[in-house]
């Protein structure tokens, strides 16, 4: 009986993992694969990328410090309340005319009329402010977009190092096949069959690591998408070549026009301007115009008392003028400091100027580079292609060696390897390109 019973059990445990195999396997069970190209993937950085995020905070955030700035056009009121006890009454003859214990209130509205241009200027270098935020955005944009491209075009090379490391095993495992067959038949010697099995060995752990890029190229694009990094993302796409039409006179005239760090430098000089703007101010005498009104009283209203139950309000307006004309030379020694911000600005926008137009030149001749590399690749591996089929060929047919099929497998993988970076090379150096003329070109379209 109690074998009956724990069979039973065990039939229905097999069922119960049968059944939660089945809805496993079934359609929709498993998460849906997600597929992205490269400018999807681009598209969804731009949205998602925390650094992306951070961009558009730093920008909403100076566009309220413009409105702040904006603020000091406006009177400024100021109110105030409070409550006094004093050890006596204030008489008048051998009258008390004040009470010892009382409640006041006062309001004071405030408008600067000059401010030796300060208020201006400060509002002026908010905005400045704001359009360099941004501009920084744009900039981060740039950054993000060149980095998710170069990261993408990095997975399919890593993919396509994969393919080829994949054939050279197949082509190993097929020569170790034939060697061990002449071998075992005599003839072959013993060394031929142990140099086969070390270039397969060889070869796996070359896809291994091929394997381990393109999960680790995987993994890293996830991270620039804000998605999990084991998120089932397949993102789509293929090495090809087609031909840079751009000349270096265009690009040159689009990173002068576009580049968003050569805009920034430019919008550092005039915040830099408005500051001695802000320093000189100091210089000039202030304006400004004030309505007071105060009012008093035993009671929390503040509305006088038995003994002011008249007069217990006033209200005044004023226009006064106030001037510092001697601090030592503090003053002056600010605007010579700020003078010397502006021309240390100045030269900083004229490097990073020249730096921009080197790294364009660079990144069209690593365009050109990139694709006479290609041309070359291709020639080296159709070479390669005919120089392992006739190795093999003569091996089999006696007349040539073990140590031949191996060096010309060899070649071959490397000039499959060659081509596969060359035509990485050719797109990451366009990506690159287009970054540094500040073009955003999401699918990395030629034109």
């Amino acid at each position: 009986m109690y074998i009956r019973k724990t069979a039973r059990a065990a039939l229905a445990a097999a069922l119960f993992c049968a059944a939660l195999m089945l809805v496993a396997s079934a359609p929709g069970a498993a998460s849906a694969q997600e597929v992205l190209t490269m400018k999807q993937a681009v598209e969804r950085a731009l949205t998602d990328n925390p650094s992306m995020r951070a961009a558009r905070h730093d920008l909403l955030g100076a566009e309220e410090g413009r409105k702040s700035a904006r603020g000091d056009f406006l009177p400024s009121a100021t109110v105030t309340y409070g409550y006094t006890v004093q050890d006596h009454t204030k008489p008048s003859r051998d009258v008390d005319t004040t009470d010892a214990k009382y409640f006041s209130t006062s309001l004071n509205l405030h408008q600067d009329l000059f401010t030796g241009f300060a208020t201006l200027s400060t509002y002026q270098r908010a905005e400045l402010t704001r359009q360099s935020t941004g501009l920084a955005l744009n900039q981060n944009e740039l950054t993000v977009i060149g980095t998710v491209q170069q990261n993408f075009l990095a997975l399919l090379k890593a993919r396509e190092d994969v393919r080829s490391a994949e054939d050279s095993v197949a082509r190993l495992e097929e020569q170790l096949k034939v060697t061990t067959a002449f071998y075992e038949v005599g003839l072959k010697p013993r060394l031929d069959v142990l140099q086969a099995e070390v270039d397969l060995a060889t070869a796996q752990e070359s896809l291994l690591q091929a394997k381990n890029d393109v999960d680790t190229q995987v993994a890293r694009l996830n991270t620039l998408l804000d998605l999990d990094l084991h998120a089932n993302v397949d993102y789509q796409g293929a090495l090809e070549y087609a031909p840079c039409t751009l000349t270096l006179d265009e690009a040159v005239n689009s990173a002068l026009a576009a580049r968003p760090d050569l805009q920034i430098a430019r919008k550092s000089v005039e915040i830099a301007a408005k500051d001695k703007k802000i320093v000189d101010s100091a210089f000039y005498p202030k304006l400004g115009a004030d309505l007071d009104w105060s009012s008093m009283g035993t009671d929390p209203d503040v509305a006088g008392s038995d003994r002011t139950s008249t007069e217990y309000s006033e209200w005044s307006a004023s226009v006064g003028v106030s001037w510092t004309f001697f601090e030592w030379g503090k003053t002056y020694y600010a605007s010579k400091q700020a003078d010397e911000q502006i021309k240390s600005l100045l030269e900083t926008e004229m490097s990073t100027r020249q730096e921009a137009l080197y790294e364009v030149k660079a990144n069209h001749l690593a365009v050109g580079k990139a694709a006479e590399s290609i041309k070359v690749s291709r020639k080296a591996l159709e070479a390669a292609r005919e120089s392992y089929r006739m190795a093999v060929a003569r091996y089999q047919a006696q007349v040539g060696t073990n140590t031949d099929v191996l060096d010309a497998q060899e070649r071959l993988t490397l000039a499959e390897a060659g081509l596969t970076s060359a035509l990485a090379d050719y797109q990451i150096a366009l990506s690159k390109l287009y970054v540094s003329i500040g073009r955003k070109n999401e699918a990395l379209v030629i034109n």
